[in-house]
This record gives structure tokens, C-alpha cells and sequence, in this order.
């Protein structure tokens, strides 16, 4: 900045810019305001059906987080901008004091060609008036007055520059939209960019000479800034694609820095993880900068990063910076295809193992679990993080029928095609990984059923479904079917991997309207007659069902439920969710208020009824598989699964359950007086109470009851939770006949789980060794 600049700037405009900033600020936060309580609560609460319920929910859910960014995005400008403004206002004050200050010694300031300036002399003797006394000056005072002026001046630079940087940084980070990166002031923003220059700086130090003060200055300061937007597309950018791969690739080299490593061994899995979140961060930024970062980064995937050829491949290294926060959608698309690519490459199309760790290969991952030799476990972890990628990704093909594959149609010599899921799911031959304390991992498999859970239910494995979740997509409901069919036709795709049976569970317990709707044995075919048609509309206002239905077949569902009964975590993921499904159900359908055009049936009795039977068939599946499960088991065995049930408690609130297929966001009719121990404010409540304190109990029952008891207890929990569920629902509406609808709801159940006990066994015979 100029002399002459800073000495005569108005600053008229730039708070006239400042207040109407402040002025879209405060119009953007009651927009926000309004979507978020007007908009987004509304279409949460509404019954949104077809078309309109699969588009029209999204987008309110988009354009009220479009709202948020845009606020936040306004208020971070006009922060900087009013930043920006008074540190100029000081330095041009600052500037007229010091010109002042220097006429008082006769010097002046004055401007040159090129934006310099010179102090010299104001007035010269020779040429003052007679009689005039000038103040006199020294040399050191010339040289005081350009110092000062020159600091000024660089100042006010330094604030007019960095203002620019961080505006257009900010700015950039989106093509589409706004962004969600939010600074209280410029410096705050301007030290982001600062430090991300110097920690990049680190980071492309060679590894053999990076000290332990370094490695820790580096990894605290990921840890700090990893989800700030400005820092983390800078830091990539300057490091670069394939500078990121190196970096983490040379680090991890055997021997390359025994120092560190000696100190430092342990504090690797932290550098990974901020690292890795870091990247993620970066990688949502639209700049053309990070455009380049992860075309160069999908590039090396499936490849070596050393000319010379060998391992690792580029994708090796990215998967293990993977496993934490959530990555770009597409980015994590066009990756994934490329270590297909590989993954097709090294095994001959899936004719044997690849990424097999030989023991003496860098260890890429330093959480334990694994080595992070296989590229898939990392990757399948990112997935896991984001749902919309992990959808895209199981559904795309993994090979045609007209690839050179052995892969077969069943009793023919017919090639067929595979997709990602199938493959992955079903045929690929696994390396043997390890994990630190050298038993055999499981984090592959487990990492594929959490990328499973998170591709069929649309929110991130490990969490629970929120109100703003869409329903169920095509993709995700076709996936589904595919998941269900594959474990009925071999359960050991379960079975001998019981870790990822959690995972299973929380995906059966997200498609109970589906599960529940499969035990009706409706057709679902096209060409079903106008009769069959006619029940399965029925059936379908019976468990209403919003988004994309997945169309099972009801011995496929009895034999899914009984694998995942088998594990104790899988079972009581559904258990728990199909009581919190069929009670919020039954309020539901026995509301009076509901429409006409909704309502399955005026019976009241035949409507708890069906309800009721379709429960206890559910049930009765997953308690056939856990008796399979504890067939000669130990007494602590059986205990599992209570402890298990019982752990849900603080997962699903007694007031809300998993939805009844019509929104995920529907809550259960207050109870008056109704209230089990003092918690339950809700139907749904109540049922849960009863859940989980007989879950408690049994837990602590210091005798487990024999193999016959086992069977009638679930028997008995089915009928007492259905009878609550019933008479509950009854009362909270204040209906008349109550009684009646309990002993609808106890016939109804003790003949679901009879008819599903035997179902089960009689469609699943070859799944059973001792029942």
C-alpha cells in the first residue's frame, strides 16, 4: 500500500459495505431461523408420500442448511471486512500523526513515482520567510520519521493483503452454494493460512531429518486446525497429491528415522488420525487447487508412487489416511474405482488373493487393528462416513459377463456379471492382515459391514437415524434385497464373521416396515393378480412405509433374522427395534385423528391383531437363532444377550423409537400417568421400559433357564410387550373396549411367534444344529 493511498482513503464505502453485511446477517439468521423451525420441523413432522416425500424433504433439508452456511459464510465476511477496516482507520491515523509529528521538525513526507516517498526538509532556510525560526532536525530524526512510516505503511499492507487472501480463500472454497467455515475475525482466519504454509513446510521435510520437536509441533497443529476449512485445503494444496502420499509413505519406511520412531511410536496413530481428517476436510473444498490435489491423488491409487514399480501403490497409502471424518462424495467415488482397478489387476479378475502383508512392509496403519496393507480395509472405513459414496459404490459393477473371470451363473458354464457388492460380500479371497497383537484381523470384513450399514440406512455407521434423514432410496432398498438374499442363501457370510453382525442388526432394525410386510407373504410381482395387488395395498397401509421399499421374500427374511439372531449385539438391535416399531405402530393406526385413506382396517381388534402376530413372528426368528446360538453354550453365554438388549437403553430414548416406516421422525402419543419406573413418557416408553428392565433382570439371574424355558420366555416377553403395547396405545387415546384390543394383542402375538417359530425352523433346517 502507497503513501498516498493510505493517507487519503475514505472509508465511507467500506462501512457502508460493513453494515449491509450486518444487515444480510441479520435477515440470513431469521431465514435460518425460519428454515430450521419453520421449514425443516414441518417436513419432518409432515407424512410426505411418493414423489413429493422423496424430493421435496431433501431439498427443504438442503435449502435450511444452505441457510446456515449462508449465515455463517456472511458473518465471517463481514468480520473480516470490519476487521480490515479498523486496523486501516489506525494505520491512517497513525500515518497523519507521524506527518504531523515530522512537520513539527520541519520534515516532510511526500510521495514518489512508483508509490515510494521521501522525508526531507519542509522548508529551507534560505527560502523562510525573514524572521522566521525553524524547528531544527537531525539526521537520526529523517531516519525515525521514514522508519516509522515505511512500518505503517508495511502494516497496513500486510492488513489490506491478508484481508484479500482470506476473502478470496473463503470465498473459493465452494463453486456451488456457500461455505460452511466460519472465522469471529481476520486474524483469526489469516493464522490458518499461516500456519497451514508452515506445517506443510514440515511435512515435505525429508522424514530421516525431521526432529521429535517437529513431529509434534506438526501433529499438534493438525489436531487444531484439521476441521478448519482455509487451513486444511491450503496445507493439501502445498503438500500436494502426490506430496501427501509421500510424506505418509516415507514417514512409515522401516528405519528411515529410529529416533522418532523410538519416541514417537505411539503417538503415530494421533498423526494418522489428524492427518487423515485434515485431508477429509480439505477434500469437500472446491478450489482448483484441491481439484488437482485428488485427480493426482485417484491417479496413484492403483499404482506405485516409486518409478522403479512395487509396493506400496498410491492407494495403499490414501486408505490408511481414510478411516476418520467424511470425504468428498465424489472424490471417494473415482477412488474407489480406482483401486478396483487395482484390486482386479492383482487378483486376475478375483481368481486369488491380493495385498497379502509379508511382514517386513512399511506399517501404514498405526491403530491396531490391522497393518493397513489391503488398501479395501481403510477404504471400506470412509465408506462407512459417508453413506451417499458407500451407496454409489456397491451398486457400480465389479466385472461383466464379458470379462475374463471365473465367476459363474449357478449350474451353468455362463459367465456373470458381479457387482461391487457381490463381490466384496460374497466371493473375494481375503489376505490374511494382522492386527498389533498379532492375531488375525477382522477389521477388513468389519469395515465392509459398516460401509454396508451406513450404504442401506443413509447416515453414518454407528450412529441412529435422525428426523432430517431421508427415507429410503432405490439404491439403498435394492441393496437391501441383495444383503438379505445373499446371507439366507449362505449364512456363513455371517456366521463365521460375527463381528459384523452388529452392523446387520442395525440394518434389519432400519427396514423393519419392509422385514414386517415380507411375513405377510403378499405378492409383490407386477403381474400379481388385481386380488393379490388389492392385499398388498393392505399390507402396505398396514406398515406404511415412505421412500423406496425393499420387496423381501419371507423365508429369506426368517433366515436372515435367524443368523443375526445368533449374535448377541445383532439381536438385540432388532429385538429392541421391532417392540419400539410394532408400539409406535399400534399409536399410529389406533389414532382416531388418522386419515381415512391411511387407516388399514375400522377394526380396531383385527388391525392390533395383525400387528401383534407380525411382532411376535419377528421375534420368534431371532430367538429360533439364538437358541441355535446357545445350543450347549455356557450359562454367561445366554447372558450376553440380555446385557446386550439391555445396553440399548441409552442408545434409543424411551420417548422415541426407530420410526414406523412413515418418517423416522415420528414420536409416540404422550401417556398420562402411565409411566413404568418413574421414565416412560411415551407409548413407545413404556414397551421400552419393560424391555430393558427384564433384560436387567435376566442379566443378573444368577441361574439361566434351560433350552424349553428359553423358548417360552420369548413367548411370554412377546405377549407382555405386545398386551402393553396394545393397552398403552388404547389409553392414551382414550378408547373404549381396551380389554379388548389386550387379548387381540395376546392371540395375535402368540400366534405370530408360534407360526414364525416353526416357519423358521421348517425354511431354515439347514442352518440348525441342536434345536
Amino acid at each position: 500500500m502507497d503513501l498516498e493511498t493510505l493517507r487519503f482513503a475514505k472509508f465511507g464505502l467500506l462501512d457502508e459495505a460493513v453494515t449491509d453485511w450486518t444487515t444480510l446477517i441479520g435477515k440470513l439468521a431469521g431465514l435460518k431461523e425460519d428454515a430450521d423451525d419453520g421449514l425443516r420441523v414441518q417436513s419432518n413432522k409432515s407424512n410426505w408420500t411418493g414423489e413429493n416425500e422423496k424430493i421435496s424433504k431433501q431439498f427443504i433439508g438442503r435449502t435450511a442448511g444452505e441457510f446456515a452456511d449462508a449465515h455463517t459464510q456472511a458473518t465471517s465476511i463481514r468480520n473480516i471486512l470490519r476487521d480490515t477496516g479498523s486496523e486501516l482507520k489506525g494505520y491512517q491515523a497513525k500515518l497523519n500523526e507521524a506527518i504531523e509529528r515530522g512537520l513539527m521538525k520541519n520534515l516532510t513526507v511526500v510521495s514518489t513515482v512508483g508509490g515510494g516517498f521521501t522525508v526531507s526538509m519542509n522548508i529551507h532556510p534560505d527560502r523562510a520567510a525573514k524572521g522566521t525560526s525553524l524547528p531544527r532536525h537531525t539526521d537520526a530524526d529523517v531516519t525515525a520519521l521514514r522508519d516509522e512510516v515505511q512500518k505503517i505503511l508495511d502494516s497496513a499492507t500486510q492488513s489490506d493483503s491478508s484481508a484479500t487472501r482470506v476473502l478470496t480463500a473463503l470465498v473459493d472454497q465452494s463453486k456451488l452454494g456457500f461455505s460452511d467455515n466460519g472465522y469471529a475475525d481476520r486474524d483469526t482466519a489469516a493464522d490458518a493460512l499461516r500456519e497451514a504454509d508452515s506445517l506443510a513446510k514440515l511435512a515435505k521435510t525429508n522424514p530421516e531429518d525431521l526432529t521429535v520437536e517437529e513431529f509434534d509441533r506438526l501433529n499438534a497443529g493438525l489436531k487444531r486446525f484439521a476441521g478448519d476449512g482455509l487451513f486444511a485445503e491450503h496445507f493439501a494444496k502445498t503438500l500436494g497429491g502426490k506430496g501427501t502420499l509421500e510424506f505418509w509413505a516415507d514417514l512409515n519406511r522401516p528405519m528411515v528415522n529410529p529416533e522418532l520412531m523410538h519416541e514417537r511410536r505411539e503417538q503415530m496413530a494421533d498423526l494418522q488420525k489428524n492427518l487423515g481428517l485434515t485431508l477429509a476436510t480439505a477434500s469437500r473444498s472446491d478450489t482448483a487447487a484441491m481439484e488437482t490435489w485428488k485427480r493426482d491423488v485417484v491417479a496413484f491409487a492403483d499404482r506405485p508412487l516409486e518409478k522403479n514399480g512395487g509396493m506400496p501403490f498410491g492407494g495403499q497409502v490414501m486408505s490408511n489416511l481414510m478411516r476418520w471424518g467424511d470425504y468428498d462424495d465424489t472424490f471417494l467415488n473415482e477412488y474407489g474405482t480406482k483401486l478396483v482397478a487395482a484390486e482386479k489387476k492383482l487378483t486376475h479378475n478375483g481368481a486369488h488373493v491380493a495385498w497379502q502383508p509379508l511382514g517386513i512392509d512399511p506399517q501404514l496403519n498405526h491403530t491396531g487393528t490391522d497393518t493397513g496393507w489391503d488398501p479395501m480395509t481403510g477404504y471400506f472405513k470412509a465408506l462407512a462416513n459417508n453413506p451417499h459414496a458407500a451407496t454409489e459404490f456397491f451398486g457400480d459393477t465389479f466385472l461383466t459377463k464379458d470379462e475374463d473371470h471365473d465367476f459363474t451363473v449357478e449350474g451353468k458354464d455362463d459367465r456373470r456379471s458381479l457387482s461391487n457388492f457381490e463381490y466384496f460380500f460374497e466371493e473375494r479371497d481375503w489376505p490374511h492382515d494382522y492386527d498389533k497383537d498379532r492375531e488375525e484381523s477382522i477389521a477388513g470384513r468389519n469395515n465392509l459391514a459398516m460401509a454396508l450399514e451406513a450404504a442401506t440406512t443413509g447416515h453414518p455407521a454407528g450412529e441412529m437415524p435422525t428426523a432430517d434423514l431421508p427415507p429410503h432410496s432405490a439404491a439403498q432398498a435394492q441393496l437391501m434385497e441383495s444383503l438379505v438374499a445373499s446371507i439366507a442363501e449362505d449364512d456363513t457370510r455371517l456366521t463365521k464373521h460375527g463381528h459384523m453382525s452388529d452392523s446387520m442388526g442395525q440394518i434389519a432394525s432400519e427396514y423393519l416396515p419392509d422385514i414386517n410386510r415380507a411375513t405377510t407373504d403378499t405378492n409383490a410381482d407386477p403381474q400379481a393378480t388385481q386380488g393379490e395387488k388389492t392385499a398388498r395395498d393392505n399390507v402396505a397401509r398396514l406398515f406404511p412405509l415412505a421412500g423406496s421399499a425393499a420387496i423381501l421374500d419371507h423365508r429369506d427374511v426368517s433366515r436372515f433374522l435367524l443368523t443375526i439372531g445368533q449374535d448377541p449385539d445383532g439381536y438385540a438391535a432388532v429385538q429392541v427395534g421391532q417392540q419400539a416399531y410394532m408400539t409406535n405402530l399400534m399409536d399410529y393406526h389406533l389414532n382416531p385423528d388418522l386419515p381415512e385413506v391411511q387407516r388399514y382396517s375400522g377394526d380396531q381388534k383385527l388391525l392390533v391383531h395383525e400387528i401383534a402376530h407380525s411382532s411376535g413372528e419377528v421375534s420368534a426368528a431371532l430367538n429360533v437363532g439364538r437358541q441355535e446360538a446357545l445350543a450347549g453354550a455356557a450359562e454367561d453365554a445366554d447372558k450376553k444377550y440380555e446385557q446386550s438388549v439391555a445396553k440399548w437403553k441409552s442408545g434409543i430414548s424411551g420417548g422415541i423409537g426407530t420410526g414406523i416406516g412413515v418418517g423416522v421422525s415420528f414420536i409416540a402419543t404422550p401417556v398420562v400417568g402411565a409411566v413404568v419406573g418413574g421414565g416412560a413418557t411415551t407409548v413407545s416408553g413404556v414397551v421400552l421400559e419393560h424391555v430393558f428392565q427384564d433384560a436387567e433382570g435376566k442379566a443378573k439371574d444368577e441361574a439361566g433357564p434351560k433350552m424349553g424355558e428359553k423358548w417360552e420366555n420369548g413367548l411370554e416377553d412377546s405377549i407382555k410387550y405386545a398386551v402393553t403395547a396394545a393397552d398403552s396405545a388404547a389409553s392414551a387415546h382414550g378408547l373404549p373396549h381396551s380389554s379388548d384390543l389386550v387379548e387381540s394383542a395376546r392371540t395375535g402375538s402368540r400366534n405370530g411367534y408360534d407360526l414364525g417359530g416353526g416357519f423358521t425352523e421348517s425354511v431354515a433346517k439347514d442352518l440348525q444344529t441342536d434345536i
